[in-house]
C-alpha cells in the first residue's frame, strides 16, 4: 500500500492461527523497538493488514440481496458461492482467511502495545493512536462477523495460552474497542500529511459505527455530530467522480485503504500479498477478443454481479445510477469489435465503482488493481448520522436535514427528489449511496432486514461460523454459534 507504507513495502504473512508467534531470539526486546524507526516499521506491518480487507468488501455484497456470486462457474471459488447461498460451514477457507487476517493485524497491533514503554519519542502518542484506530478496525470486523470472539489486547500470546483462551462476548469487546477509539481521538490529528493515515475524524465516525450496531443511538448521534461540526469534510460534488483512480483520498473520504499498482503484484495462490485491490480484479466483467477494443477497461472475474432488482430502485433522474453499475451491453453497443463473457450468474451488470482499468499491475491485472477502497466515505457517516438521530433520545442533529444532503446531490440539487426521513427510507438511502461498498449485508442483520435474502436463516445466518481449525487449536472448548456444527 504504497500512500501508506511509503519506501517500505511489509507483506501479509499469513499464520496459521489467530496467534502471531515469533521464533525464539526473533523480534525481541534486544533486537527491536529500541527506536523511533522501529515503531514506525511495525506500525506499517499493522497497516498493511488493511489489504486483506478485499475479502470483507467482496463478501459483504455477494451474502446480500445486492449481488449473486458470479464468477466463471457454479463452482467457481466455491466458499464464496456457499456464502452466496447460505449454504456456508464451519470448514468455508474464505471465513477462515477473515479470521486469520483480521487476527494477524490484532497481532501485529499487540506486538506494538507489549513493547510500548520501550522507548521515548515525540510522535509516539500519535502512533500508538494509530496503532489502537487499526486494532479496533480489525476487531471491529470480527465482531461484524463471528459476534464472540477472544479479546487479547496486552500483547502476543504463547502457544499454551492460545489452548486456553476462551470467546470473549462481544458486548466486551465493544466496549474495549469504544475505549481504545475514545482514547486514540485525543492524539489523533483531524488531518495528515500522508494518505491513509487514521485521524481523529476516522476514529470518531468508526466510533459512531460501533456505537450504531449496538443500537446506542444517543452516544452515536454524538460521535458522528463531531466528525460533521469539524468541517473536514464535504460532499464530492459529482458523485461519478468520487471512485475514479484520480480522485483518491478526496474530501469526502473520511478513512480509505490504500492500494498501489507495480509495486507488489497479486496471484490467485497468495491474495493476500498483493499490494493491489484484489476485490476490483475480481469484480470487472470479462472481455475477449482483441485488448484494443476494450476502451480504457481492463478485464475481470465476473464475481459480485448486482441484481436487476436494485439497480430498477434507482430513479432514472438519479446520478447515481450509471455511477454505480456498468451496463455491458449498453458499453459493448458503444464500442465496436468489443465482445465478451457472460459466464455465471450473468445479469448484464457489473460494479462501476470499483472497476479494472489498463494499468501496470503485476503480474497479473485480474487479480490486483490500484483503485483505494474507500472505507469510510462522509455520506456514510451522514445517512448513519440521519439513522442514529432519528432514534435517539437526545439528537445531536435534525435527521431530515442529515438524509437531504445526501439525496440532493444524487440528484444534481432538484430538491423535489427529497423523502421523508424516515427510518425505511434513511436504510433505502443507504442501500442506494453504497451499494457494491460492502456494507449491505451488515446493514441488513443489524437492522434485521434479511427477509429478502435468498436463503437466510433468521436463526442462524445472522453470525457466520466459528472456523472449525481455529475451535480445534483452542483445545475445542469454545461453543460453535447457533446453527453450526463443529
Amino acid at each position: 500500500m504504497n500512500d501508506t507504507c511509503g519506501t517500505l513495502t511489509v507483506s501479509v504473512s499469513a499464520c496459521d492461527d489467530y496467534i502471531d508467534i515469533s521464533k525464539e531470539g526473533q523480534q525481541n526486546t534486544e533486537n527491536f523497538f529500541n527506536s523511533q524507526q522501529d515503531f514506525e516499521d511495525a506500525l506499517i506491518g499493522t497497516y498493511d493488514l488493511l489489504g486483506t480487507n478485499y475479502l470483507i468488501h467482496i463478501l459483504g455484497e455477494i451474502a446480500s440481496d445486492n449481488a449473486l456470486c458470479g464468477g466463471e462457474r457454479p463452482t467457481d471459488v466455491l466458499e464464496w458461492q456457499q456464502i452466496d447461498d447460505m449454504t456456508h460451514n464451519a470448514d468455508n477457507v474464505a471465513l477462515r482467511n477473515v479470521w486469520k487476517w483480521m487476527y494477524a493485524g490484532i497481532g501485529r497491533a499487540n506486538y506494538i502495545v507489549e513493547f510500548q514503554n520501550q522507548v521515548d519519542f515525540d510522535r509516539k502518542p500519535e502512533l500508538l493512536a494509530e496503532n489502537l484506530f487499526l486494532r479496533s478496525f480489525y476487531y471491529f470486523q470480527l465482531v461484524k462477523f463471528f459476534g464472540d470472539v477472544p479479546l487479547v489486547v496486552d500483547g502476543r500470546i504463547s502457544v499454551e495460552g492460545a489452548q486456553s483462551i476462551d470467546r470473549t462476548p462481544k458486548a466486551d469487546v465493544y466496549k474495549k474497542i469504544e475505549q481504545d477509539l475514545i482514547t486514540a481521538t485525543n492524539s489523533l490529528p483531524w488531518q495528515q500529511a500522508q494518505p491513509g493515515r487514521a485521524t481523529k475524524g476516522a476514529a470518531w465516525a468508526l466510533l459512531g459505527k460501533v456505537y450504531l450496531y449496538q443500537n446506542k443511538y444517543n452516544e452515536a448521534a454524538d460521535a458522528f455530530d463531531k466528525v460533521i461540526k469539524s468541517n473536514q469534510y464535504r460532499l464530492v460534488e459529482d458523485f461519478g467522480t468520487i471512485f475514479l483512480n484520480d480522485n483518491e483520498n478526496n474530501e469526502e473520504s473520511v478513512f480509505e485503504i490504500q492500494y498501489s499498482i507495480g509495486v507488489e503484484g497479486g496471484n490467485y495462490e497468495q491474495l493476500e500479498y498483493s499490494e493491489g485491490n484484489v476485490a476490483a480484479g475480481f469484480m470487472s466483467p470479462r472481455f475477449t477478443g482483441e485488448k484494443v477494443n476494450w476502451g480504457p477497461y481492463d478485464d475481470g472475474n465476473t464475481f459480485s454481479t448486482p441484481v436487476p432488482e436494485l439497480v430498477d430502485l434507482y430513479d432514472v433522474a438519479d446520478t447515481r445510477l450509471n455511477a454505480t453499475f456498468f451496463n455491458i451491453e449498453t458499453y459493448a453497443a458503444q464500442m465496436p469489435g468489443l465482445t465478451f463473457d457472460k459466464r455465471n450468474e450473468y445479469t448484464g451488470y457489473y460494479n462501476y465503482k470499483y472497476m479494472v482499468y489498463k494499468e501496470a499491475n503485476l503480474p497479473d491485472p485480474r487479480v490486483t488493481h490500484g483503485n483505494n477502497y474507500r472505507a469510510i466515505r462522509y455520506s456514510d457517516v451522514l445517512l448513519m448520522a440521519a439513522e442514529a438521530n432519528l432514534q435517539a433520545t437526545s439528537p445531536k442533529g435534525d435527521p431530515q436535514a442529515l438524509l437531504d444532503e445526501v439525496r440532493d446531490r444524487a440528484f444534481a440539487e432538484d430538491t423535489s427528489y427529497r423523502v421523508p426521513a424516515t427510518l425505511e427510507n434513511i436504510l433505502q438511502e443507504r442501500r442506494l449511496e453504497l451499494a457494491g461498498e460492502g456494507h449491505r449485508f451488515f446493514d441488513q442483520v443489524r437492522t434485521n432486514k434479511t427477509s429478502t435474502i435468498p436463503g437466510f436463516d433468521v436463526n442462524k445466518h445472522k453470525l457466520f461460523p466459528i472456523p472449525r481449525i481455529e475451535i480445534e487449536l483452542a483445545g475445542n472448548t469454545w461453543s460453535q454459534n447457533p446453527g453450526y456444527s463443529n
